[in-house]
């Protein structure tokens, strides 16, 4: 444990001084870095990739390469024209100036099912608002994670950015996270991972913006285009073999149509399970002792699951579907797998389908992503008012419309706040606004009075409180 608590310092007392000699950049100067270490990391965003998905065994090398795109363009051009250096706004009405500060020191946890490109994306708001930052690597990605942090780390030092200003901990432990999370220089960690995780990252003390999972609930309206629909899905769950946690978990549509989705799934080349093979799969999926997703299900294709469970599918199989007829502990499938495996709900009319989506939303990923796909804009408002979930996602595939940039105008983010019923700080797509304190310069108004007329009435006990109030607002 002393060991831990030496390296921890060690590495806080580095950040510090890059935090102190950061603080005193401009803009010109900070965005010149991010503009270097996007380039840097774009350029490498095959090599990235590949090495990813070789150390870890999950997802898709060719997806993994449009995750480090997103994370570099697509976050580049979604971030560099914002002002976090010195004043930011100036209101002439209000006399309120906003000038930008950096956090400090930040500490960012990386998840194995998106390595590479989580790194580029928190690097680059880290250098954005000029923090300095620490990464926290999976034991299963350290190599392509240490690729990552040392590209991007020689773009920042030949641009000119402080020394330390991007480390990566040497040690994975649990303990030395928890000493990380809790050290009295951190300014805060940026959680990407587990519900265990994220939670102790709440619990340590320091700030923190923590995402949970997903389990994000599919409602098919009968007014939708259901070939496209399907095509979209499919398009969503299949990248990266459903490693994002934004992708779709259940579809859930009114019998009147399940029948006609059910053909065009089989269609586009889905697989629907018998009812033997979904207990297989069950069986398989869910760690039944813990509770929790099997790690070897995670990241890997239809074929290769259908291969783990003993099971024959077509070769051209993309995504395996169980239709289930509830939601909780006994029925594994309607949690979140983040692999090509759907759940099914057939309901027997809207409101049925409805409470289904509700009860997905409220198993494991309340406050983060729901879809529909409908062309009936009075459908589309009343799911999005009942539905608890930070991003509402229409007609889109869930996986690429979530994190922004690419279907929506929604921040690029490899973040997704899930709002206080995920017990997260926000339900935004987390971006470098989210690591800047903003001052307020507040100047006295001659046109402000501390009272709208003499405070003494107010002490007055026997004052009429409608004359009051009537009084306050005809003097404002």
């Amino acid at each position: 444990m002393n060991e831990v608590i030496e390296l921890s310092n060690e590495i806080f007392m580095k950040a510090k001084i890059a935090a102190a000699e950061f603080q005193q950049f401009d803009q010109n100067s900070t965005d010149n870095i991010v503009e270097k270490v996007f380039l840097a990391g774009f350029s490498n965003r095959i090599k990235l990739a590949k090495m990813a998905q070789e150390e870890t065994g999950l997802g898709v090398w060719q997806h993994k390469v449009i995750k480090n795109v997103l994370a570099t363009q697509l976050v580049y051009d979604d971030i560099k024209n914002e002002k976090t250096v010195g004043v930011i706004n100036e209101n002439l009405v209000t006399g309120i100036v906003e000038i930008a500060q950096p956090l400090g020191p930040i500490f960012a946890i990386i998840p194995t099912t998106n390595p590479t490109s989580t790194i580029l994306f928190k690097v680059l708001i880290a250098l954005k608002t000029r923090n300095p930052i620490i990464i926290s690597p999976p034991r299963s990605a350290r190599k392509s994670c240490r690729e990552t942090v040392d590209i991007c780390y020689k773009a920042a030092i030949e641009a000119g950015a402080p020394e330390d200003c991007i480390q990566i901990l040497k040690i994975s432990s649990r303990e030395m996270t928890g000493a990380m999370m809790a050290h009295k220089d951190l300014a805060l960690t940026l959680a990407t991972g587990g519900t265990g995780m994220v939670k102790a990252a709440y619990s340590s003390g320091n700030p923190a913006i923590g995402v949970g999972p997903g389990n994000v609930p599919v409602f098919i309206d009968e007014s939708a285009d259901i070939p496209f629909a399907v095509s979209n899905i499919i398009s969503s769950k299949a990248f990266d073999n459903g490693t994002i946690c934004a992708s779709e978990q259940s579809i859930i549509v009114e019998k009147t149509i399940a029948d006609t989705l059910k053909q065009e799934f089989e269609k586009q080349n889905c697989y629907f399970l018998n009812q033997d093979e979904i207990v297989k799969l069950s069986d398989f999926a869910l760690l039944k002792e813990k509770g929790t997703m099997n790690p070897e299900i995670v990241g890997q294709s239809a074929i290769v699951i259908a291969g783990m469970i003993g099971i024959t599918v077509p070769e051209n199989t993309q995504i395996l579907i169980a239709k289930l007829d509830g939601v909780g502990k006994d029925y594994p499938l309607s949690n979140e797998i983040l692999a090509p495996v759907l759940a099914f709900y057939s309901c027997e009319d809207y409101e049925s389908a409805i409470k289904t989506c509700i009860d997905l939303n409220y198993l494991g990923g309340i406050g983060h992503t729901a879809s529909i796909y409908a062309n009936n804009e009075d459908r589309i408002l009343e799911f999005s008012k009942i539905m608890n979930a930070g991003r509402i996602v229409v007609n889109t595939p869930s996986s690429q419309g979530a994190v922004g940039g690419i279907f929506n105008m929604l921040n690029t983010s490899l973040t997704l706040g899930c709002g206080s019923g995920g017990k997260n700080i926000t339900t935004e797509n987390v971006t470098a606004r989210h690591l800047l304190n903003v001052q307020r310069v507040c100047r006295r108004r001659p046109n402000n009075q501390w009272f709208a007329f003499d405070p003494e009435l107010y002490l007055d006990e026997k004052a009429d409180t409608d004359d009051l109030i009537k009084r306050y607002y005809n003097n404002v």
